[in-house]
């Protein structure tokens, strides 16, 4: 099963340590008539990085949401099934292999919902993977030379000597190039914590045994629920900068 791993800071860092609002210019490498170029294009590249990540964001929900409801009704149809011996039928007992049949349908629930919320899973770990990617993304570089007729951008670099920050200066109004990318590495490292934690309840999950109680499986859902690596309020936070730093609302 795919896994991602933490980047620096470390894990239990909530927050980066720096000032957003204080960027440290070094002299760029391109030349002034470059520059000039070089910020439009930054500004539609950041644009473009910080749409992907709130959309992705929402994703994520939808996604989490989904595999929630189905990691429930896995739980529920286990329970069902282990407890289907003892189960008070009524009427319905004299019904010739009743306990069978309904056993044996619950367990191919259990298999269906076991095959979704894998697939469920899998969506997370693309959700997380393109927030990676996209966070990497934030850097805005000469394609080709400076010397050419047509001057273009792209998100790899070409010359060891162009980093991509335009030399630290304010993309919009405060904040660098760097500074973005540190925020979106916060952002990106709680849903790479949480898609480790949900790899764990997904293993043991889809490994139900006699041997787990029902206080065990409740607590798995509530972990799922809770999303304790996410920090919603921080999370909301780093939009809500952005946002103010590009001039809007609807990221």
């Amino acid at each position: 099963m795919e896994t991602l791993g933490p980047t620096t800071p470390s894990p239990s860092s909530k927050a980066v340590n720096f000032d957003s609002r204080s960027p440290a210019s070094t002299p760029s490498s391109l030349a002034p008539s470059v520059s000039r170029l070089w910020r439009p294009a930054a500004i539609r590249n950041l644009r473009n990085q910080w749409s992907k990540l709130s959309s992705l964001r929402k994703e994520w929900n939808s996604f989490s949401s989904n595999g929630r409801s189905l990691a429930t009704s896995l739980v529920n149809a286990y329970l069902s099934e282990k407890f289907m011996p003892s189960m008070e039928l009524g009427a319905l007992s004299d019904i010739p292999d009743i306990r069978k049949s309904a056993s044996w349908k619950l367990f191919k629930q259990q298999e269906l919902y076991k095959n979704k919320l894998l697939t469920s899973y899998k969506k997370l770990v693309a959700v997380v993977t393109q927030m990676s990617k996209a966070s990497k993304s934030m850097r805005c570089y000469l394609k080709g030379t400076s010397n050419a007729s047509l001057v273009e951008f792209s998100s790899s670099s070409e010359d060891i000597n162009d980093s991509g920050d335009g030399g630290g200066i304010p993309v919009f109004v405060f904040r660098s190039i760097s500074c973005f990318e540190k925020l979106s590495e916060e952002l990106v490292q709680m849903f790479i914590l949480e898609l480790n934690l949900k790899r764990f309840l997904v293993v043991e999950l889809l490994s139900l045994s006699c041997e787990a109680s029902t206080n065990t499986m409740e607590v798995y859902l509530t972990t799922w629920l809770a999303e304790v690596n996410i920090c919603s309020m921080r999370v909301d936070g780093i939009f809500a900068e952005i946002g103010e730093e590009m001039g809007v609302n609807n990221l």
